[in-house]
């Protein structure tokens, strides 16, 4: 069972979730009509989740580009005493980007930023003169980076880091590869490439809506994770469940459950890196 193993755990973290309210604000990327995901989810919903598995201590990540949202997270963070941490948007491209950093970074619960990238018509956008310009005062202020890539998107992260070494930073679900299709490459070379940086992370998260959202098995994801743990090692990932995003597939803890079983056996010291410790060094939770 995985809660006894999760038991030597010492605190255990999830790296990646969101939190919305659709009466606030209004989430395009969302799917149309009526679905698992157009409904609030907040922080009384994921309570009793997390509870359920064993998990103390969750980072909140941005899912709208808004510093509206931005205030919004910061302020269920301060409200909730499982909430560690906020992984917040802002405007990486604006001149003045230094002036909401400012105000964010005095709030204890801002950890790091994160844009939708992946959603960008242009797969380059990353290496924009502005963004880098952004994501170099990100570095400079020692605030972390979540980079949101689908498998396209790998080829520009080691120019970014040519560009901008000293940016920490964390790739989200697996860089999203192609489960579903049982398809490797190009993600498999191009997140090799990644991996070599020393300084990028990366979430084992978001993987079952990569796979078939009403058919999938932790088996199914077992062949990437593995991969991944090879390149990473296990002290550079981190466990996400991308709740609630990942009730299109399955509910949290068989999101849980599968990452585990995925990882694969682990000492006492890698369990509690995978979930918890490495989560915590890298957003100084």
């Amino acid at each position: 069972m995985i809660g006894a193993r999760i038991g030597s755990v010492p605190s255990v973290v999830d790296s990646h979730h969101h939190f919305w309210d659709l009466a606030e604000l209004e989430y395009e990327w969302m799917p149309p009509g009526d679905n698992v995901l157009r409904q609030n989810r907040l922080p009384q919903h994921l309570k009793p989740l997390i509870d359920e598995v064993g998990v103390t201590r969750t980072v909140i990540v941005q899912a709208h580009s808004s510093m509206e949202e931005a205030r919004w997270l910061l302020q269920l963070a301060a409200e909730n005493d499982f909430v560690a941490g906020v992984v917040a948007w802002v405007d990486l491209a604006d001149p003045n980007v230094g002036d909401s950093l400012d105000q964010l970074q005095q709030d204890p619960y801002f950890k790091g930023v994160r844009h939708i990238w992946h959603d960008e018509p242009d797969d380059g956008w990353i290496m924009l003169p502005g963004v880098l310009n952004g994501l170099k005062e990100l570095a400079d202020r020692g605030i972390r980076y979540d980079l949101l890539p689908r498998p396209q998107h790998l080829g520009y992260i080691p120019r970014v880091l040519d560009a901008v070494p000293d940016l920490r930073t964390v790739v989200d679900h697996i860089a999203k590869p192609l489960i579903a299709e049982g398809v490797f490459e190009p993600w498999l070379s191009d997140l090799k490439r990644v991996a070599e940086i020393p300084s990028v992370h990366c979430k084992v998260s978001g993987m079952v809506t990569e796979a078939d959202l009403e058919n999938w098995q932790a088996e199914d994801l077992t062949p990437y994770v593995r991969n991944v743990v090879e390149m990473f090692g296990y002290d550079r990932l981190m466990f996400g469940s991308d709740w609630p995003v990942c009730t299109l597939a399955g509910s949290y803890e068989q999101v849980f459950r599968a990452a585990e079983h995925a990882l694969g056996p682990m000492s006492d010291a890698d369990r509690a890196a995978v979930f918890g410790g490495n989560a915590e060094r890298f957003y100084s939770l």
